[in-house]
């Protein structure tokens, strides 16, 4: 069996990355590994998920023109809920943006949001459920 372990995500911190995507999105913190030098391997993981973000400390000067910019002002990633509503509510209270209302489309349930560096996603509540 194969599958996506993680993705990278370019930040400017360890611990403000942890603080958004563990206390204002409710991920799981799935390792956080100091490597010496003050390089970590940290990674995040949707509860119930099997991807993980890892999140990748920015040390060249390439690297920080690149934090919030990870698909050139695209949506870059799509994450899958059971309930957009609750989320949403859960997520506006928490202080997450979005750059929009949630709206229905033919795939079900959307509502675009930026992670803290300005990255947007797509919360998704699919007419099929999750997978």
């Amino acid at each position: 069996m194969v599958h996506l372990g993680a993705v990278s995500l370019l930040v400017r911190d360890y611990d403000e990355a942890i603080a958004f995507f563990v206390g204002k999105l409710g991920f799981e913190l799935s390792e956080d590994t100091h490597m010496g030098g003050g390089k970590r391997w940290v990674r995040v993981t949707p509860k119930g998920g099997q991807t993980s973000l890892l999140l990748a400390r920015a040390t060249t000067e390439a690297q920080r023109a690149a934090i919030g910019k990870q698909a050139g002002d695209r949506v870059w990633l799509f994450l899958e809920t059971d309930d957009l509503v609750r989320d949403h509510a859960a997520w506006m209270a928490a202080g997450v943006e979005f750059r929009e209302t949630p709206r229905r489309e033919s795939y079900g349930k959307v509502v675009v949001f930026q992670d803290l560096y300005g990255n947007a996603w797509d919360l998704i509540e699919p007419v099929w459920g999750t997978r």
